[in-house]
């Protein structure tokens, strides 16, 4: 994913569109998986689960 994929204008305004890691804080976005989000820089980790 590339950097301007993270972000979008909304009524003049910058809106990010990706979670922050908890630990690391803002400007740190987690990795989108199939099956959890990660941190690429502290290893933190989340499991998501699918809606059916």
């Amino acid at each position: 994913m590339q950097k301007r994929e993270m972000y979008k204008v909304e009524d003049g305004k910058l809106v990010r569109k990706g979670k922050f890691c908890p630990k690391c804080g803002p400007g740190v976005f987690l990795a989108q998986h199939e099956d959890r989000l990660t941190c690429g820089r502290c290893g933190y980790s989340e499991q998501t689960t699918k809606e059916q």
